[in-house]
């Protein structure tokens, strides 16, 4: 039986969302007529505030405010890898989106895979990340939903059998209908909702957590000492063993995170460079809260929290019900839901603009009117949202955290054709295209016959595997645009002056 009090200040922050979200039309307003780029990109005018927001949103997923103290729960140290690892991806963002964002701007390019289409002058090429894009990011929809689930259940407002599913799709249902009628411009409302609530949220938790348990210390003495789930090291250090993994962990995520499309969107967004540069610069912020939650994840370890097998997830929602009120524990609740909604909405956006102007306009309706575009993204945007919801429903959780471990091996085998066509113009479209069939293949297999593992075995070392298909990926493209230049087929790039249509 749900808390009343609880209950109440969940629905409460919900509630509130859902009148920003139904407010989206008033940002930005603009008087062109709608269009797809007026929908996925809100006319790219969004400033520095608003953008770190956006950003900070899209990239701090309410899945990692789960999954990171999860794993330090259940693994200490190793849960860790995701500080170096966002630290990392500030500089990155800080190089590659400005940069980014000027390439799509000068080319009136409104996806990732519209900017490599006429960057190499090749529609196979910009197939390949298009497809790459949508199915890495279905899974991560599906995650925030589980994300929400495992909060309501411990919230004890998510009974079983229809009745929670019920209540799963009525939280969800306004965000979509929000995203549907304003597109980029609802998740932007909300982003400034969440960071508000979620700053506030594990700040407050946090100091209560110190308080009641006796400091750092006392967290640290007494997690050490409770015996984990899962291996990783002796109390809560690392394993030398795990070295080689936790760096390649690190580096292969910052890697990854910035070739996701619902990363990009919100990117493309931005009224300048200029604007992206700042927005970035604040983004460590949103780091530093991060390992704040990594750090409640060992103070759940230390006051004697059990989580049910295979559901560390739960373990810091189930520290807030035993730490604080019914009134704080409710709206905490409330804003790790909110969390999920942000980048559920960005990403749905994402996979619809994908699916429409890299394979449906491309390949199947050339002559769509920018009205039949927008049509066509918002009904994608709600099947992507209810195709979410299917496989939450019909699939086990560990399905979709193993079909998002995937999607992270397979978009990073698109960083050689986004991220290094931006500083060279060496490399061949049909290398990059080989590379990339390459990483996608090997970096499956590694994770498929890993048995669903990050990480795999090189010599008595372990290495991420999406790090390893990365560098199977790269050799291959370049051995094959080395071919291809010896045979005198210099071509790999459209005109640098601007848009390209091939025939």
């Amino acid at each position: 039986m749900a808390d009343p009090v609880a209950l109440t200040a969940f629905i409460g922050v919900l509630g509130g969302t859902s009148v920003l979200a139904l407010s989206a039309r008033w940002l930005r307003r603009s008087d062109t007529l709608p269009s797809l780029e007026g929908w996925a990109l809100a006319g790219r005018q969004f400033g520095p505030l608003l953008m770190w927001f956006l950003l900070g949103g899209s990239i701090y997923t309410a899945y990692t405010f789960a999954a990171v103290p999860g794993l330090t729960y259940g693994t200490g140290a190793l849960g860790f890898f995701a500080l170096p690892y966002t630290t990392i991806l500030c500089p990155l963002l800080f190089i590659l989106l400005p940069k980014l964002w000027r390439e799509a701007r000068d080319r009136g390019s409104i996806t990732v895979a519209d900017y490599v289409r006429d960057r190499y002058d090749s529609p196979r090429l910009a197939l390949a990340v298009a497809l790459t894009g949508i199915l890495a990011t279905m899974p991560y929809i599906a995650l925030q939903l589980l994300g929400i689930r495992a909060v309501l259940a411990t919230a004890g407002i998510y009974p079983h059998g229809l009745a929670g599913d019920a209540i799963l799709v009525a939280v969800f249902a306004i965000l979509a209908g929000a995203t549907y009628r304003h597109g980029l411009r609802a998740p932007a409302v909300i982003s400034y909702f969440k960071g508000a609530l979620i700053f506030g949220a594990v700040l407050g938790v946090t100091a209560v957590a110190l308080t009641k348990l006796g400091g750092t210390g006392a967290i640290f003495d007494a997690a050490a000492h409770r015996p984990r789930s899962a291996t990783g090291g002796n109390g809560l250090l690392l394993d030398p063993s795990l070295y080689t993994a936790y760096a390649t962990l690190a580096l292969g995520s910052a890697l990854a995170m910035p070739m996701y499309p619902h990363v990009l969107t919100a990117a493309f967004a931005g009224s300048s460079e200029d604007t992206l540069r700042r927005s970035v610069i604040g983004l460590p912020a949103w780091t530093a809260v991060l390992g704040l939650f990594g750090f409640l994840g060992i103070a759940a370890l230390a006051a004697g929290i059990t989580s049910p097998i295979g559901g560390a997830e739960t373990a810091v929602p189930m520290l807030v019900a035993q730490l604080l009120p019914s009134l704080l524990s409710g709206a905490v609740f409330g804003a790790l839901a909110v969390g999920a909604m942000v980048p559920a909405a960005i990403m749905s956006v994402a996979v619809a603009t994908l699916f429409v102007r890299n394979i449906y306009v491309e390949f199947f309706f050339p002559t769509a009117t920018p009205k039949h575009e927008l049509k066509i993204a918002r009904g994608v945007s709600l099947i992507a949202k209810i195709g979410a919801l299917a496989f939450v429903f019909g699939l086990r959780d560990q399905d979709a955290i193993n079909l998002q471990l995937l999607g992270g091996v397979w978009i990073l085998q698109t960083f050689p054709t986004v991220a290094l066509g931006l500083f060279g113009r060496w490399f061949h479209r049909v290398g990059l295209l080989a590379g990339w069939a390459v990483g996608m293949v090997t970096g499956t297999v590694f994770v498929v016959f890993g048995g669903f593992s990050s990480v795999i075995e090189i010599g008595s070392s372990q290495f991420y595997a999406a790090l390893v298909a990365l560098l199977l990926n790269l050799v291959v493209a370049g051995v094959v645009t080395a071919i291809a230049h010896r045979r005198g087929e210099l071509a790999g790039f459209g005109p640098a002056g601007g848009p390209v249509r091939a025939s």
